[in-house]
C-alpha cells in the first residue's frame, strides 16, 4: 500500500543540531541523518544526502550557524575572520550551485558589524532560519505563477528532482503539480529518471507519487517519444544557476530535453528562485561544471555495470542556452524575451 504524504521538509533545525534527509537513500528508505557540525553539513552536501539548489543554500546556512555555535573564540573580529574561512569551506563542497554562495554570503553580510560573539551567534542562526522560511514562501509563488502556463488535463515533462525534498517546501518545477492537487486541477507529468543518479527515478516519481499526482517514470532516451507521442504540453525543469544572459545550469541531459522541445515546438520552462539568478556570471560558459566521481556511471546501486578500467566522463550538469528556454518562472513573475535585460529589472524590482 502506497502512504502518501504532500508535504517532506528535507532539512530540519532541531535546536542545536539539523536533521537531513538522506535523499541518496530514497526512496527505499527515509532516513534523517543527524548533523552537529560544519563538516557533518560539507559531507551531506558533497555526497548528495542534501541536494537541490535551494536545500543545499539552507544546509549550508546552518551548517555556517552550526560552526559559530560551536566556536569558542571570544573576539568578535576574530570570529569573523574564521567565519569567512568557513564560508569558503562550505562553498566548495559543491561549486555549480550559487544558492549555495548565497546563503552563505548572505550570513556573512548580516553579522558583520555584530558586537560580540554571541550577537554574531544569534544573528547567524536567525538568519538560517530565514532563509528558509522564505524559501517555502518563494516556492509558493513560483508554483502559483508556473500553473498559470498549464490547463487542466495538460500532461507535462520534466528532469531530475526540483521539488520539496530540494527545497524548503513545495519546490521550483514541481511546485505547480502541488497547487494543482490543492485547487483540484489535473496535471499530469512524465519524470526522466535522471541517469546517472537517478533522481528522478528515486525522487521525484517517490515525492510526486507521495503526493498523489499523476506521475509516470520514463528512461532518459525515451524523452524524446514521449514528447512527439504522448501530447506533452510543456518540459518543466529547476536550475541550479542562471547566467545573467538566460543561459541556465542544471542537470545533465537538461539541454538533450530542450534541443528535443525545441525541434518539437513544445515550450520548455525554467523555475527559479531569484537567489539562482546570478548576474555576475555573463553566460553559461562562465558557470563551473561540477564533476562526479566514475563510480556513479560504473555502478547502479551497490552493482558494477561498466567493465573495470574504462574511461568515465561525469559531468553533474549541462548549460542550456537562452535561446531554447521559453520562460523563466520566478517568485516575481514570468520572464521571457531579452533575459539580459529582463533578468537585470526582476532582481532590481
Amino acid at each position: 500500500m502506497t502512504i502518501t504524504e504532500s508535504f517532506i521538509r528535507s532539512v530540519r533545525w532541531k535546536g542545536d543540531h539539523l536533521l537531513i534527509l538522506d535523499q541518496q537513500l530514497l526512496p527505499h528508505q527515509r532516513v534523517f541523518n543527524p548533523a552537529s557540525t560544519i563538516e557533518d553539513v560539507w559531507e551531506s552536501i558533497n555526497k548528495l544526502q542534501v541536494r537541490g539548489a535551494p536545500a543545499i543554500g539552507i544546509a549550508a546556512a546552518y551548517g555556517l550557524a552550526l560552526w559559530a555555535l560551536s566556536s569558542k573564540e571570544t573576539n568578535v573580529e576574530t570570529f569573523l575572520k574564521e567565519l569567512k574561512t568557513k564560508r569558503d569551506y562550505l562553498a566548495n563542497s559543491r561549486p555549480t550551485a550559487v544558492n549555495l554562495m548565497w546563503a552563505l554570503d548572505r550570513l556573512l553580510e548580516v553579522s558583520k558589524d555584530a558586537g560580540s560573539v554571541e550577537e554574531a551567534q544569534t544573528i547567524l542562526l536567525q538568519e538560517a532560519k530565514e532563509i528558509q522560511a522564505e524559501d517555502e514562501l518563494v516556492c509558493r509563488k513560483i508554483g502559483e505563477y508556473g500553473l498559470s502556463l498549464f490547463k487542466d488535463g495538460d500532461i507535462l515533462l520534466t528532469h531530475c528532482n526540483a521539488g520539496g525534498i530540494a527545497t524548503a517546501r513545495y519546490g521550483t518545477a514541481l511546485a505547480p503539480f502541488y497547487l494543482a492537487k490543492e485547487q483540484g486541477i489535473q496535471l499530469s507529468v512524465y519524470a526522466d529518471e535522471t541517469r546517472p543518479v537517478l533522481q528522478g527515478a528515486r525522487l521525484t516519481a517517490w515525492e510526486l507519487q507521495q503526493a498523489g499526482v499523476d506521475v509516470t517514470l520514463i528512461t532518459d532516451n525515451m524523452s524524446a517519444h514521449v514528447m512527439k507521442t504522448k501530447n506533452i504540453a510543456a518540459v518543466i525543469v529547476g536550475t541550479d544557476r542562471v547566467a545573467a544572459n538566460g543561459d541556465v545550469a542544471n542537470k545533465i541531459g537538461t539541454f538533450g530535453l530542450a534541443l528535443q522541445a525545441k525541434a518539437l515546438g513544445i515550450p520548455f520552462y525554467v523555475a527559479a528562485p531569484l537567489s539562482t539568478i546570478d548576474l555576475d556570471t555573463k553566460t553559461g560558459d562562465d558557470i563551473p561544471i561540477e564533476e562526479r566521481p566514475h563510480e556513479e556511471v560504473t555502478y547502479i546501486g551497490e552493482t558494477r555495470v561498466a567493465p573495470e578500467g574504462i574511461n568515465v566522463f561525469n559531468p553533474a550538469f549541462d548549460v542550456t542556452p537562452a535561446d531554447y528556454v521559453t520562460a523563466i518562472i520566478t517568485e516575481k513573475g514570468i520572464i521571457k524575451g531579452n533575459y539580459g535585460e529582463e533578468l537585470q529589472k526582476i532582481k532590481n524590482r
